[in-house]
């Protein structure tokens, strides 16, 4: 699933060629992938709509609108968005087009087809549960510990929750808990100040290196222009498993946890 640097590089990617089209229709062949409203209203509302900003939310794209509306994308497990002719060759996998006044078209290739697409007036509706940016001034080690700090939860699962941290996903978790030298079945409740501290400071470094490097293309991510990310030969553990840590040597240990793929290293990670 597409995290936080990879949402970010997918904004940026989108800003020049998008800000400032107008929209005159949307179409689509999956109608769970629109939650709300339903197609026919999403058609009328957002018909002429001007594109003035877009900007990420965690793992969300917003779109703030000329007409007082926000459009969000989420691109969930494989959805990717790409700015294109009107007669460039569609996949098959397109299910969501929006028609821009100059010909082009913004297209959301999904082919899990997770994806989902909000038209609201209040994008709190949304993504108003989200937890804090942990790239915003602030995401501080104190405000870190106030949503961590006594919780008895696991600490990857904890790490996923986008309620208490907004947008890392599995890559980045493991690859922060590495970093901080944080066992990841270790609860939040037996951090010590210090290793707080670790755990802030490397979920800022491993997020502004996925973004420095433009995401990891380790499944179906790829940029809006089709290359790939470069975060994938970056990462310090994940989907390394067996492979020696680059700081100690020990192979790398694969577990499950809360349902999700977890590496670490047995060593570094005590």
């Amino acid at each position: 699933m597409p995290e936080l640097p990879e949402v970010e590089t997918t904004v940026r990617a989108l800003r020049q060629p998008l800000v400032g089209s107008t929209i005159t229709d949307v179409r689509s062949d999956w109608p769970r992938q629109i939650v709300t409203p339903d197609l026919p209203e999403l058609q009328a509302r957002i018909y002429g709509q001007r594109i003035e900003a877009i900007d990420r939310r965690g793992k969300y794209l917003i779109f703030r609108l000329s007409g007082h509306e926000t459009l969000i994308i989420h691109l969930k497990m494989s959805g990717h968005l790409a700015v294109v002719d009107k007669d460039a060759p569609a996949s098959k996998h397109v299910h969501a087009t929006f028609s821009l006044a100059d010909g082009r078209e913004l297209r959301f290739r999904d082919t899990r087809k997770f994806g989902r697409i909000y038209l609201v007036s209040d994008p709190t509706e949304i993504v108003g549960k989200l937890g804090p940016e942990p790239l915003s001034p602030e995401f501080t080690v104190d405000l870190l510990t106030r949503r961590i700090a006594g919780r008895k939860r696991v600490l990857k699962p904890l790490l996923l929750d986008q309620t208490v941290i907004a947008g890392i996903g599995n890559i980045y978790a493991d690859e922060a808990l590495f970093y901080a030298g944080l066992d990841p079945r270790r609860t939040a409740d037996s951090l010590t100040p210090i290793e707080i501290a670790r755990l802030h400071a490397a979920i800022q470094k491993v997020l502004k290196l996925g973004i420095a490097r433009e995401g990891a293309s380790i499944d179906q991510y790829v940029k809006p222009d089709g290359s790939k990310g470069d975060m994938q030969n970056a990462v310090a553990i994940f989907r390394r498993t067996g492979e020696p840590c680059y700081q100690c040597q020990t192979p790398i240990v694969r577990i499950v946890l809360g349902g999700r793929s977890t590496h670490f290293c047995p060593h570094c990670q005590q």
